[in-house]
C-alpha cells in the first residue's frame, strides 16, 4: 500500500516536472518542440497567413511534387539542395518549411536549428493541410 502511493508520487512528480516547461497549444502557436525545432498545425498556419502575417514558406518536396499542388506563394527547394546558408533572405518574415506529410521539412529544420537559425515546419506536411480543407495551388 505504501509502496503504491510511494509510486504514484514519484510517478505523478516526474510528469509534472517534465511539463512544467511546457506551454499549451493554442491556434496560432507552434505546437512542439524537438530538438530546437517547432512544428505548427495546418490551422494555426491558415490563420497568421490570412492575418497577413509575413511568413516564408518554403516547399522541400521535389519539383513534381511542387507541381501537383503546393501553398500559396511557396518557394521550392527540394530537400536534396537544402542547404541552410544559401536560402534566400526573410526580409523579416518568418520562414516556415513544408513537405508532404511532416518528415522531410522535419530533417530540413533540423539542418536549419543545427546552424543556429529558428526552424519551423508545418506538422502533419500538405497532407494535413489538405485534410484541414486548406487550399493548395496548383501548376
Amino acid at each position: 500500500m505504501i509502496r503504491g502511493t510511494l509510486f504514484t508520487g514519484v510517478a505523478a512528480g516526474l510528469l509534472a516536472a517534465c511539463s512544467a516547461g511546457a506551454q499549451p497549444a493554442n491556434e496560432t502557436d507552434p505546437v512542439g518542440r524537438e530538438a530546437g525545432v517547432l512544428a505548427i498545425e495546418p490551422r494555426a498556419l491558415a490563420l497568421r497567413l490570412d492575418a497577413g502575417e509575413a511568413i516564408q514558406l518554403i516547399d522541400v518536396r521535389t519539383p513534381e511534387e511542387y507541381a501537383e499542388g503546393h501553398l500559396a506563394g511557396a518557394i521550392n527547394i527540394p530537400l536534396d539542395e537544402f542547404e541552410p546558408q544559401a536560402l534566400p533572405d526573410t526580409n523579416g518574415a518568418q520562414r516556415i518549411l513544408y513537405c508532404r506529410s511532416g518528415r522531410r521539412s522535419g530533417i530540413a529544420a533540423e539542418r536549419l536549428a543545427a546552424s543556429g537559425t529558428e526552424a519551423v515546419h508545418l506538422e502533419g506536411g500538405i497532407l494535413a493541410w489538405e485534410s484541414g480543407g486548406l487550399p493548395v495551388v496548383r501548376d
